[in-house]
C-alpha cells in the first residue's frame, strides 16, 4: 500500500480528526512563506515591519509593505487544492477543526467553518484608539490619502488584527487550539515548518494525547520522527488525493 493510500485509510478509520496548517499550504495559493531565499523576510526586515514595538513607534514600515505587497497578494490569491480538500473533508464529517498559523483567511473563504487562527488574521484592521473596524480595501484607500493611514472616526492608530513580534497569543485562542490537539486521534499537520513556538507545539499535545501525526510538508520537519506518515510534496495534490481515495 502507498503511503497516501495508508494515511487515507488512517483518516477513514479515525474519529476525531483536526488538521495543523502553516505557510507552506498557503504558499500554493502564491503567498510567499516567511523564511528562505525567496522569502518575506528577505525583502522586508520582520524586526522591523512585524515588530510590535516599532510598529507602535512608526507603523509607516508596516503600512508600505502591506501597500506594496500584502494587499496586492490578498486580493490575488485564491484557496487552492489544499483549502478546498480540507473543507471538503469537513463536509463529509471527517474534519472537525483547523488551527492555522496563516494570516490569510483562505481557510474560511474554501469553506472551513471551524477554523483556530493562532496569529491572528491581515483581513481585519482596527483602529488602537475607538476600535473601529475597517476592511483591507477600506484601509488601502485610505493610504493613497496618507501613510501612516488614520482611523476616519478618530485620528487613532491602525492596525491589523495579527500577533506581532514581542505580542503574546492570544491566550483563549491558544487553548483552544491545545484543546482540539488534545482532544483528536488524528493530526494532520501540513505546510508547517514546526519550528515556530507555541504553534509548533500543537503536534506534542496530540501526540501526548494518543493521537497519530501525518506530516504532510514540502521540507523535513523536526517533529518527522515522531509521526507515523510523512509526506515531502504538495499539499494540494496530496490532500485531494486523499479526498477522492475516501470517496471512492
Amino acid at each position: 500500500m502507498d503511503i497516501i493510500k495508508a494515511l487515507a485509510s488512517d483518516i477513514k478509520n479515525s474519529e476525531y480528526i483536526v488538521a495543523f496548517t502553516g505557510a507552506g499550504h498557503s504558499a500554493e495559493s502564491g503567498i510567499p512563506t516567511y523564511r528562505g531565499e525567496s522569502g518575506l523576510w528577505g525583502k522586508y526586515d520582520p524586526n522591523i515591519y512585524a515588530n510590535i514595538n516599532y510598529f507602535m513607534q512608526d507603523s509607516s514600515y508596516y503600512w508600505n509593505f502591506f501597500r506594496e505587497l500584502r494587499y496586492p497578494l490578498l486580493l490575488k490569491a485564491k484557496p487552492n487544492l489544499g483549502h478546498l480538500a480540507l473543507a471538503e473533508l469537513e463536509t463529509m464529517g471527517k474534519l472537525e477543526a483547523v488551527i492555522t498559523q496563516n494570516i490569510d483567511g483562505l481557510h474560511q473563504e474554501a469553506g472551513s467553518s471551524s477554523v483556530i487562527e493562532l496569529h491572528g488574521t491581515s483581513r481585519v484592521i482596527y483602529c488602537m484608539n475607538c476600535a473601529q473596524d475597517y476592511s483591507v480595501d477600506e484601509v488601502f484607500s485610505i493610504l493613497e490619502e496618507k501613510l501612516p493611514p488614520p482611523c476616519r472616526n478618530c485620528q487613532g492608530k491602525l492596525r491589523p488584527a495579527v500577533v506581532f513580534f514581542g505580542e503574546s497569543l492570544d491566550p483563549l485562542t491558544l487553548q483552544s487550539a491545545y484543546e482540539e490537539a488534545r482532544k483528536c486521534d488524528f493530526l494532520l499537520v501540513i505546510g508547517s515548518s514546526l519550528v515556530v513556538y507555541p504553534a509548533a507545539d500543537i503536534p506534542l499535545q496530540a501526540k501526548h494525547g494518543g493521537a497519530k501525526l501525518a506530516i504532510i510538508n514540502k521540507d523535513p520537519t523536526p517533529l518527522d520522527d515522531m509521526a507515523h506518515h510523512v509526506i515531502n510534496d504538495e499539499a494540494g495534490k496530496t490532500l485531494s488525493r486523499i479526498v477522492q481515495i475516501l470517496k471512492s
